[in-house]
């Protein structure tokens, strides 16, 4: 039997987010949501949180694209000097990571202090995942983790989409599939430091591909294709209102979209869907 995790991203970023994480929550169709440390609805989201514990709770942790917990004299190589803020998208983020301009320590600095700051907000966090997926390179990888140990943290996204899902991914764009399907080359790596490092993750994600055209179609196929395992169900639901027009976001209009798609999980009780903290060395 098929076990998911129906994860939504980005919580805390507006109230409208918020807002349908909670409904679809209530509705029985979503069991786990990341929280950003430094959103304009963290503060709405935490009070969520501490209010409903049956919804799983992770940190998304934000090293591009964002504003940093951390003083910026601690984090100096993550830091954009033109805005004072986390560098705004990959395309300067990794050119710095990979030609090692950026510090793993330093990131290990701001993970920490974005999980340890939600916990101490009162937020019993299951897991940690990162936005735009940064830890499925090695040199964020590592340093996260050992920021999510020292938090008493040992779960984490395995942040790979399997080549079922790939497969049986409806309007997906070719780009996006090819981008998906080379990544994939990075997962052996991945699954032996998270091995290597006692951690434990699902055996995939599911609906990156998927991401900004996930219909309730398209997750239907999704969901009728899913083998065995342990998956993650990525979403990012939402209200398309006029505090989501002020963040800079590619999904906007999607996030309703998502949001309805959602309530096709009902039509599969088969499905045993689970959060994070269902995950341990005995899970599988």
């Amino acid at each position: 039997m098929p076990r998911v995790i129906v994860n939504a991203d980005d919580f805390g970023l507006t109230a409208g987010v918020n807002r349908a994480i909670l409904e679809l929550h209530s509705q029985g169709a979503l069991t786990s949501a990341t929280l950003m440390a430094r959103a304009g609805a963290t503060d709405e989201a935490i009070a969520i949180a501490r209010s409903t514990p049956s919804l799983g709770v992770g940190c998304h942790i934000v090293l591009v694209d964002g504003d940093p917990v951390s003083s910026l004299g601690q984090i100096p190589s993550l830091i954009d000097p033109a805005t004072g803020r986390l560098f705004p998208t990959l395309g300067m983020f990794l050119p710095r990571l990979f030609s090692g301009r950026i510090s793993a320590r330093e990131i290990e600095i701001e993970a920490a202090a974005q999980i340890v700051w939600l916990q101490s907000q009162g937020v019993r966090l299951t897991h940690i995942d990162t936005h735009k997926h940064t830890h499925m390179f090695p040199q964020v990888l590592r340093p996260v983790l050992r920021a999510a140990r020292a938090a008493g943290i040992g779960a984490i996204r395995n942040p790979f989409e399997p080549a079922w899902a790939v497969r049986a991914t409806l309007g997906g764009a070719w780009l996006r599939m090819g981008e998906v399907t080379l990544l994939r080359l990075l997962q052996p790596a991945c699954l032996r430091i998270l091995a290597k490092e006692k951690f434990v993750t699902t055996d995939g994600t599911v609906a990156m591909v998927g991401t900004g055209t996930l219909d309730a179609a398209a997750l239907r196929l999704l969901l009728q294709s899913a083998p065995d395992g342990v998956w993650e169900l990525v979403t990012h639901p939402g209200y398309n209102d006029a505090d989501l027009a002020a963040v800079r976001t590619r999904l906007r209009a999607s996030r309703e979209i998502e949001r309805a798609a959602l309530g096709t999980l009902l039509e599969f009780p088969q499905l045993d869907l689970i959060s994070f903290a269902a995950l341990g060395p005995d899970s599988r």
